[in-house]
């Protein structure tokens, strides 16, 4: 990289950790930073690293104060801060749902017009509500918002779901789902990309298109290969390298990893032999 890169990264919550994974199998060698010193930098990049509350990353991005950044994608929509989403990077992923007590008699989410909500987004909540066609009385919480229909505070609430076991715990059940979200990388929104964020994004996207393939070898007969390449996902072009016993290949292809599972007893059925699956570590289209 030519020129020095900032990046900051979520310094605590469950985006933290697998956003420091992400970083170390793109290659760059950050040093751990010491407990509660808030910045760090890179043993083999010209990164400097800032650890800030992901609910912070985007207005520093937006600010300029970082070049980059790693935020979940409620927290730029909640503000709708002037950034861009450089890359999803497919973790941290959790809904924005609507929910009321068992006992409401609410079916759907056009049952909350006119209604009391609680949230922690109560700007994004308005947008989507409205654009639903659907107006209510927003209450502001930043603490626990599930106990806020069991308090009287609110007829409903609406917030981030993962599993959907805090809201069964807390006697809720869902309407629906206003938002999805996930962790995204963030840049300036108008800021002249710098050569050293091209490039870490680019490795950043090979790590997560490294990860959900996998590479696929084995063996098969010639008269049997049209059989096995039927079965094959139509996606790049397998190789096929001629063995040294006659009449025998083997045939190396990259294949999506959901697709395993399903594809191995296909290709056996098929005539392939020494099946054989590995990861992949970074994979640049």
């Amino acid at each position: 990289m030519t020129q020095r890169l900032t990046m900051a990264l979520p310094s605590k919550g469950r985006l933290r950790e697998p956003s420091w994974a992400l970083l170390e199998a793109t290659g760059v060698e950050p040093l751990a930073p010491g407990e509660r010193v808030l910045q760090s930098t890179c043993r083999n990049a010209d990164i400097d690293l800032l650890f800030l509350r992901a609910d912070d990353v985007p207005e520093y991005v937006q600010d300029g104060v970082v070049d980059c950044g790693i935020t979940g994608l409620d927290l730029v929509q909640e503000h709708n801060f002037d950034v861009d989403v450089l890359l999803e990077l497919g973790y941290g992923r959790c809904s924005l749902q609507a929910a009321v007590s068992l006992e409401d008699t609410a079916t759907t989410l056009a049952d909350l017009n006119g209604r009391r909500i609680a949230t922690s987004h109560p700007n994004l909540t308005k947008r989507l509500l409205e654009a639903q066609g659907i107006t209510a009385s927003i209450v502001r919480i930043s603490g626990s918002v599930e106990i806020a229909p069991r308090l009287g505070l609110a007829d409903a609430i609406v917030d981030l779901v993962s599993t959907g076991s805090t809201l069964r715990t807390n006697g809720l059940r869902s309407l629906g789902v206003l938002f999805e979200s996930q962790a995204v990388l963030v840049g300036r929104r108008g800021a002249e990309a710098s050569e050293s964020r091209e490039v870490l994004t680019t490795l950043l996207g090979s790590v997560l298109r490294a990860r959900s393939s996998r590479y696929l070898l084995m063996n098969v007969r010639t008269s049997e290969l049209d059989a096995v390449l039927a079965v094959l996902p139509a996606a790049g072009s397998p190789t096929i390298v001629p063995l040294a016993t006659e009449g025998l290949v083997a045939i190396h292809a990259l294949v999506p990893a959901s697709d395993v599972w399903s594809l191995l007893p296909k290709l056996q059925a098929c005539g392939a032999t020494a099946i054989l699956t590995l990861p992949v570590e970074r994979l640049l289209s």
